[in-house]
């Protein structure tokens, strides 16, 4: 595994996204840092899952030293020319044998997921999974006054990029109903200096979380 640097990850995405050229990609150099922190070196695969644009899942692979990683999404915005194996689904069943890879990835996706769905879709990701780790990069609402932040943060994130914007943010608690209702336990959650003063006043750092769910 690669160093995980702001100068990393830009080699890895520039030249997808030509933004990454003057814009430093801080905030995706952070929330990877974190994966490397929680990531379990034995794994040779991964399937991404709601990968967007896919330069996180291409950015995985280069950096982790992974030999395949899949992207799989209900949408295509997959950038042309990336180092990963880009997959369209109906949002239902993911398109894969069970244990099909060593870890699932969820990158800022289970907050855009329908309340009534996220169940089913971490069962989804288990299936796929078997007995390997749930990666999950997400938020982390503590009432009303947070998700109007992060709902300003979604917009200036995804609006460029042809992301999704509506929301539904995620409580302790509702992490925590989530976990115990698809039968995994919650490991190590991480956060980091995503933004440094002053946003970070505006949009604390404590909004973004990291983390490792195992399989009961």
């Amino acid at each position: 595994m690669e160093r995980i640097t702001v100068d990393a990850v830009r080699g890895c995405v520039a030249t997808h996204a030509p933004i990454y050229s003057w814009r430093k990609p801080v905030y995706q150099s952070i929330a990877l840092g974190n994966l490397a922190r929680l990531w379990d070196p034995a794994h040779r695969n991964a399937l991404d899952v709601g990968g967007g644009t896919g330069l996180i899942a291409h950015t995985t692979k280069k950096l982790f030293g992974l030999d395949r990683v899949v992207s799989v999404d209900v949408n295509n915005r997959y950038r042309p020319s990336l180092d990963i194996d880009a997959v369209i689904y109906d949002g239902t069943r993911l398109p894969f044998r069970d244990a099909a890879f060593d870890c699932v990835l969820l990158f800022n996706v289970l907050h855009h997921v329908p309340i009534e769905f996220r169940p089913a879709l971490i069962r989804e990701c288990r299936r796929i999974a078997g007995r390997g780790p749930l990666y999950i990069k997400d938020h982390l609402s503590t009432g009303a006054i947070d998700d109007a932040r992060l709902a300003i943060l979604d917009a200036l994130g995804n609006v460029p990029f042809g992301g999704m914007v509506s929301a539904s943010y995620l409580s302790q608690s509702d992490w925590n109903r989530l976990a115990a209702e698809t039968s995994h336990r919650e490991g190590a959650c991480l956060s980091g200096r995503y933004r440094g003063a002053p946003l970070a006043a505006l949009f604390p750092n404590r909004l973004e979380i990291s983390m490792r769910w195992h399989p009961n």
